[in-house]
Parts: C-alpha cells; sequence; structure tokens
C-alpha cells in the first residue's frame, strides 16, 4: 500500500503544473518580462522631465560661506606693526527668474516628453501582449501538432499491424508491409521532431514570464471566431493614422523638435531675473596686544538684466541645427502614418483571410476524416490498397495541424489589427482568453 501511493505521489510530481491561462501568461510576463522592466524604467525617467522643466520656472537659492586666516606685516618709519586675523562670512542668495523664454520652452518640452514617456510605455505594453500571444499560441501550435502526429503514429502502427495479418494470410503483398513499415518510421520521426519543437516554443514562452510553463489552457474545440468589428478596412486604416502609439510618440517627438528651434532661438533674447542676498562677515583681528573685531550684516534686492551680445556663432549654429532636426521629425512623422497604415492593412487582411481559411480546413476536415473511414472501409473489403489508407490518414494529420495554425494566426491577426489601432488592451486578451479551456 505504501508503495501504491509513493509510486502515486511520484506521477502527480512528474505531471506538468498547472500555468494558466492567455491572460494569466500575460500578467506574469508583465511582471518578469526583462523587456518591459526595461521599458517601464524608461517610462519613470522620461516623467522626471516634467520636474525638470518646471525647475526652471522656480526660484532658486544658494548658500556660500568662508573662513579665511590672515597675517599682516606693516613696515613703516614707525615700529614694525603686526596684524593678524581671520574673516569669515556667508551669502545667501534667492534668484527667480522672471523673464527667460527658453526656460519656458522647456518647461512645455518636459510636458511632452512625459507624454512621450507614456506613449512609448504604452506602445511597449501593446508589443508585449502581442508577444505574449504569440509565444502562447506557438506552444499551443506546437501540442497540438504533436497530438495531430502522434494519433498518425498511432494509426500507422494499427494499420501496419493490419498489413502483417493480411500478409500472414496471404491477402497482400509485402509491399503493402513495406509502405506501412515506411509510413510508421516516418511517424516516429515526425513525432520526435514534434516533440522537440514543442519543447523550444515553451522555452521561448518562459524567456518571457521568468520560469518553465506549465498546462496551457487550448482553445476550445469548434471554437467561432468573430470578424472584425467595424469591417471596413479603410476606418482601421483612418484608426491606425491617427491613434497608433508609434504616431502619436512621433508626433510628440516632432512637437519637441519645434520647441527645441524655439528654446535655442530663445538664446538671442534677454534674460531677467529678480536677485535677492543676505550677508554676513565677520572679522577678528589681534595687533600689538589688543584684540578687536567686527561684522557686517548687508540685505539685498534687485532686478538683474543680461543681454547677449555675441557668443562666437554658437547660438546661431544650435537653432539652425534644431531647424535640421524639427524637419527630420516631420519626415519621421510621416514614416510613421505610412507603416502604421501598412500594418492596419495588414492585420485586417490577416483577420478576413484567416478566417476564410479557417472556414475552409473544417470543412476539408471533415472530408478528410470521411475519405478515411471511406478508405478503411474500403480496404477491409478489397476495393483500396494499403497505401490509400496511409495517404488518407496523413491527409487528415496535416490538415488538422494547418486548422489549428490557422486558428492562432487569425487570433493573432486580430490582436494585431487592434495594436495597429493603438486600441489593444487587458480587455482584448481577456474576449481572446474566453475562447479558452483546460485541456
Amino acid at each position: 500500500m505504501r508503495r501504491l501511493a509513493a509510486a502515486l505521489f511520484a506521477s502527480l510530481c512528474a505531471l506538468p503544473a498547472w500555468s494558466g491561462d492567455l491572460l494569466a501568461i500575460y500578467r506574469q510576463a508583465l511582471a518578469n518580462d526583462a523587456r518591459i522592466a526595461a521599458a517601464r524604467a524608461e517610462r519613470d525617467a522620461g516623467l522626471e522631465k516634467v520636474v525638470q522643466g518646471r525647475a526652471g520656472l522656480l526660484p532658486s537659492v544658494g548658500l556660500s560661506g568662508y573662513s579665511t586666516w590672515n597675517e599682516v606685516d606693516v613696515h613703516t618709519v614707525l615700529p614694525r606693526q603686526e596684524r593678524n586675523y581671520n574673516t569669515h562670512g556667508y551669502t545667501v542668495q534667492l534668484t527667480q527668474p522672471l523673464f527667460r523664454w527658453q526656460n519656458w520652452v522647456q518647461y512645455r518640452q518636459g510636458e511632452l516628453q512625459g507624454a512621450l514617456a507614456e506613449a512609448r510605455f504604452g506602445e511597449a505594453r501593446q508589443d508585449l501582449m502581442l508577444r505574449v500571444a504569440e509565444a502562447y499560441f506557438n506552444v499551443l501550435n506546437a501540442q497540438d501538432a504533436l497530438d495531430a502526429v502522434t494519433q498518425l503514429r498511432t494509426a500507422a502502427a494499427e494499420q501496419l499491424e493490419i498489413a502483417r495479418t493480411s500478409f500472414e494470410v496471404g491477402t497482400v503483398t509485402i509491399t503493402d508491409v513495406h509502405e506501412a513499415q515506411s509510413r510508421h518510421d516516418l511517424a516516429v520521426a515526425q513525432e520526435i521532431a514534434a516533440d522537440n519543437e514543442l519543447t523550444v516554443r515553451r522555452q521561448a514562452l518562459a524567456v518571457l514570464i521568468g520560469e518553465q510553463p506549465g498546462m496551457l489552457a487550448s482553445l476550445r474545440p469548434g471554437v467561432e471566431l468573430l470578424r472584425p468589428q467595424p469591417e471596413n478596412i479603410n476606418e482601421w486604416v483612418d484608426a491606425a493614422e491617427l491613434g497608433s502609439y508609434g504616431v502619436q510618440a512621433q508626433h510628440l517627438a516632432r512637437e519637441i523638435a519645434a520647441r527645441e528651434v524655439q528654446r535655442n532661438r530663445a538664446g538671442h533674447y534677454p534674460t531677467l531675473d529678480l536677485v535677492a542676498t543676505h550677508g554676513r562677515a565677520n572679522s577678528g583681528y589681534y595687533t600689538q596686544g589688543v584684540d578687536g573685531g567686527s561684522r557686517t550684516d548687508s540685505s539685498t534686492i534687485g532686478v538683474q538684466l543680461n543681454v547677449p551680445l555675441y557668443a562666437g556663432g554658437g547660438i546661431s549654429s544650435r537653432e539652425r541645427e534644431a531647424a535640421a532636426l524639427k524637419i527630420k521629425a516631420d519626415a519621421d512623422l510621416d514614416t510613421a502614418r505610412r507603416e502604421a497604415a501598412l500594418a492596419a492593412r495588414q492585420a485586417f487582411l490577416g483577420v478576413t483571410s484567416g478566417l476564410a481559411q479557417v472556414g475552409a480546413l473544417e470543412a476539408a476536415q471533415v472530408s478528410s476524416a470521411s475519405a478515411l473511414e471511406a478508405n478503411r472501409l474500403g480496404y477491409e473489403v478489397g476495393v483500396r490498397i494499403n497505401i490509400d489508407v496511409l495517404n488518407a490518414q496523413s491527409q487528415l494529420a496535416d490538415t488538422r495541424q494547418r486548422l489549428a495554425r490557422a486558428r492562432y494566426d487569425t487570433l493573432l491577426a486580430q490582436l494585431r489589427l487592434k495594436a495597429a489601432a493603438g486600441t489593444l488592451g487587458e480587455e482584448d486578451l481577456a474576449q481572446v482568453n474566453a475562447l479558452l479551456d483546460e485541456r
């Protein structure tokens, strides 16, 4: 009894742990993926640009202090005089910009850079969703391929046994046995390759979530895939040209470049600051046996005007540089819009063609299954030969693999279509997740 319990416990431990569904895997990746962690840190760094830009509009306060020892010898016609003393003091200065146009422009740039950081992080999150979905579906597809090849190998083994039995009783030739043996050996080789592919795909998913995945929820049999809404490709293209995270990020980069031109041009403008200071100076001395000292307190407040006259041409050069970069940003924005439109078109066509392929392959699967049954029956009554049954088995296994791949590709194209429009979110993964079920 103890041995049976121990064997049962060992077999349970050998089974892969239940890892979860698509949404659970995404949340694991959100917490453990190195690329999204880097994007999150980059976002946090970009948000600091808002604080740095605002700092140029706020007052700055500085404190300076000094302490000096002095030794003075005075040589005149009178007796030599020595005077040794220490001076020390401090100064506090407050400076409040009143007119610094470049600082105001930099403040607006900081706000735009913060928005740019958020847009890039949003794009990184969408990219993570697509990477997780692709890796997840690759595992499911590899598992489906392994199951199909395993069924093919089992069927080929049965057909091989039938061929051997029939050869022994003289109803088939040795050629039928060799054909059945060849198909069985080929199925065994395909099963080994499929098992290796499944291991590779599971490892690729492990890179995203930081650990080996357990059992994954798979698509429910006969699940119906929905058409994209709206079904007009031009509406998706228009949405992508406006809402794509890549377009949003490049639009913000263009605005930042435009303000960089203004900021460098402001180098020619005068600046006006409010300056207030308070200081104290202490001086203690010893001369001719007499100790003495003094203390001076001073406070000032006023405005300070600075007018740039000539800086060696550096300001004008930086202004021209910023203007050229602004032109580049305009071109990059146009490129981003075109790429977003292309991505939307490709994804939309991927969805529509994928749905058509799924429908055709579902019909082909039914036909292939019927053809296999007909060939088996024909083989039993002698109107079909062994190779006909083997071909029907291979055709059914291939159709099943292609149907599974078409379903996963269509689901992934749906997610890519929403990502192209900048609307992909967890709720979209949840909709796909509702199509899954435990194996």
